[in-house]
């Protein structure tokens, strides 16, 4: 396995692909046609230099994930808006205030998602945790059961979302985005057979960074010792940029590497893929193709990277299929 670097995620009936700084946006539309776009994404950041530190990096890319990712599911949902509304003439000065209303409410989304996320999985473990205090002597056990809570409460988060309809669709485009880029990395020709056989999992994942996430999150509270309740509310909440900076550096490891260790760790997020990930059907593998050709050119990576791809063997087929 190669990694190509490439990620992506699924939106509403379609998907999206990002390489490097461009990304595109493939859509099945209602009428069933394909549409993409592809664009320049513009950081948060305007220093590049500052997105290449190591455990510096991580703290932004999650914020341009986020931002990235509410503004791609924002273009897809467009496509479904009521028949009245797409088709509603507007002028320029109404174009351009819709924009601005748009680009703040996705800022607005972006920044309440950061705070629901930081209260609900790392504020609520550590009071739910608190109310046993009186009766757990141990700091360390106290810990690892604020760390057990705070899974168990990202496994329901996800078991509950899973059974909304709309959702499983997506979890399915989800497994389409996995698929494609597995294929790709494993030297097998970009199709929708080579494809289908392919694995939904994936260790580069944002399911899977943020397993460690909360994983990392426990090892990091070990070091909270202050005697004050308001200062390990306000730690744990100032902690949370580095250990989303330490968890993408594990999850960018894990993407490029097939060491024993490294894969093991990996197991746990991979597990938890199977509730995000659904097997898709070929007309959401269409899709997925469609995005990941307008924005990486596989086949010179695959010459790169593994010569001659016409004549891959089976065993790189199952390969594939078991990542």
């Amino acid at each position: 396995m190669k990694s190509s670097n490439i990620g992506g995620q699924a939106v509403l009936e379609g998907i999206m692909m990002k390489n490097k700084d461009h990304y595109a946006v493939a859509v099945r539309k209602p009428d069933k046609e394909i549409t993409v776009s592809v664009e320049t994404y513009q950081s948060v950041v305007p220093w590049k230099a500052v997105t290449k530190i190591p455990f510096i990096r991580g703290i932004f890319n999650f914020v341009d994930s986020m931002v990235l990712g509410m503004k791609t599911l924002m273009f897809s949902a467009s496509f479904f808006e009521e028949e009245e509304e797409t088709k509603e003439v507007l002028t320029a000065d109404e174009l351009v205030k819709r924009e601005k209303r748009d680009k703040m409410i996705m800022n607005l989304t972006v920044a309440f998602s950061v705070v629901l996320a930081v209260a609900i999985f790392m504020v609520l473990p550590y009071f739910l945790s608190n109310i046993l205090r009186k009766h757990i002597i141990s700091r360390a056990a106290i810990t690892i059961l604020e760390g057990i809570i705070r899974v168990g409460i990202f496994l329901a988060y996800i078991l509950l979302v899973s059974r909304m309809e709309d959702i499983q669709r997506t979890f399915m485009y989800h497994g389409a985005e996995h698929k494609c880029i597995n294929c790709i990395e494993h030297g097998l020709e970009l199709n929708v057979e080579n494809v289908r056989k392919s694995s939904k999992q994936h260790k580069r994942c944002g399911t899977s960074f943020l397993f460690f996430v909360m994983i990392v999150s426990i090892i990091f509270c070990f070091f909270i010792t202050t005697d004050s309740q308001i200062m390990r509310v306000v730690l744990r909440i100032a902690l949370f940029p580095l250990i989303a900076g330490v968890s993408y550096e594990i999850i960018k490891l894990a993407g490029s590497s097939e060491n024993f260790l490294v894969n093991l760790l990996s197991k746990p997020g991979l597990w938890v893929q199977n509730l995000t990930t659904k097997e898709p059907d070929d007309s959401m593998i269409e899709v997925a193709i469609c995005a990941v050709e307008a924005v990486f050119d596989w086949k010179a990576y695959q010459a790169e990277n593994f010569g001659d791809t016409q004549g891959v063997s089976e065993q790189q087929a199952g390969s594939a299929a078991e990542v």
